[in-house]
């Protein structure tokens, strides 16, 4: 048992009378947008990624003693 076309006239009818057809102009065009900027990301993502040149390795940072000296406690600058 499945819609008729009386049953999907009657169900526009009701969405237009409850909504206005200006919101659903508005919504239908930010759902248009939407899905091509999607499209036009997805698009950038890919030529981004084969264009892009191999990036150098990042350094880590390793937790030895000169970053402990450099270190300010501010609890201790704040005590009296």
């Amino acid at each position: 048992m499945g819609f008729s076309t009386t049953h999907l006239i009657i169900f526009l009818v009701i969405i237009v009378v409850i909504f206005g057809t200006k919101k659903l102009r508005n919504i239908g065009s930010d759902l248009g947008g939407a899905v091509k900027g999607f499209k036009d990301g997805m698009k950038d993502g890919t030529d981004k990624a084969a264009d892009a040149p191999a990036t150098e390795p990042v350094q880590q940072v390793s937790s030895t003693a000169p970053a402990a000296k450099e270190t300010i406690d501010v609890e201790a600058k704040t005590k009296v």
